[in-house]
């Protein structure tokens, strides 16, 4: 599933490609794609014609893009969701989901996905803030992220580390990814009790994520096959720079011993044995 690096990275092409145009058709393919819009696919491209395109916008894993009507619409690219800017001459695919075309004769974007996790809805009034994400918190690379208040609330999880970096409503957009790469970075066990957290390692980790996100944002994110790919259809290099997701028994660039991998919530944790200490009472 796309993380934020990815999803920041689609959201620039949008910025770059869509922002200032007017939309003047808009075809949904599949009812799915739209299945969060209660109601249907109807009202969903009326309440679009005609409206320009004011900004394109994220938190967390969400997209949305306010329209000069004060409405938004909002997009979760899922599992396999793409956003791809083409030429109206461009054929289609066999997951074109919904399609939307602009005043200026110019190019189309398109909404694709294979596996029809994501979904696209209208928000009314969401402009600044669509309602249906505004429980989810800030990310790391945003400036209303407090460091401090990330610390506090940490410590009152009584859960693990990796837990409570995937908890969408203490701190946004980092995945399993990427808190693999921060915790290596931090030196921090994926099991650490978060309660047990001081402020200087909080903030160590803090610094992890950042950067590892940093690091993703210039690579154009991470792309393991074809689902992840940005607005002009180009997959993103980090994978090359990835420090244990994925490399079990390759040595740890750090120490030389060699990552291990462990099952973690139905998925994987990858972390170096010796730099990245077992507690000794974890939280799984």
């Amino acid at each position: 599933m796309p993380e934020l690096p990815e999803v920041e990275t689609v959201r620039r092409g949008l910025e770059r490609f869509v922002v200032g145009r007017v939309i003047s058709a808009v075809e949904v393919c599949h009812p799915r794609a739209i299945r969060r819009h209660l109601p249907g696919a109807a009202d969903f491209t009326a309440s679009l014609l005609g409206r320009r395109v004011v900004a394109a916008r994220r938190r967390g894993k969400y997209l949305w893009l306010p329209l000069d009507s004060g409405d938004a619409v909002i997009a979760h690219l899922g599992m396999s969701g793409q956003f791809l800017v083409l030429d109206p001459a461009e054929p289609d695919g066999p997951h074109l989901r919904v399609r939307f075309s602009f005043s200026d004769d110019g190019p189309q974007l398109r909404f694709i996905d294979q596996r029809t996790f994501g979904g696209l809805a209208l928000s009314p009034g969401g402009a600044e803030l669509p309602q249906e994400i505004a429980h989810i918190a800030p990310d790391v690379l945003e400036d209303a992220f407090d460091d401090t208040r990330f610390h506090e609330a940490l410590r009152r999880r009584r859960t693990g580390l990796k837990r409570a970096l995937l908890d969408q409503t203490l701190v946004s957009g980092v995945g399993n990814i990427y808190a693999d790469e921060g915790l290596w970075l931090a030196k921090l066990h994926y099991a650490r009790a978060t309660e047990t957290m001081r402020r200087p390692e909080s903030q160590r980790l803090l610094d992890g994520v950042r950067a590892v996100m940093q690091s993703a944002l210039t690579q154009g994110g991470t792309s393991f096959d074809s689902l992840y790919v940005n607005v002009n259809g180009e997959s993103g290099y980090f994978e090359r720079s990835l420090e244990v997701y994925g490399r079990r028994g390759e040595p740890c660039s750090r120490c030389g011993t060699l990552i291990r991998r462990e099952s973690f919530m139905n998925r994987s944790s990858f972390f170096c044995p010796t730099c990245q200490r077992r507690p000794r009472n974890p939280h799984w």
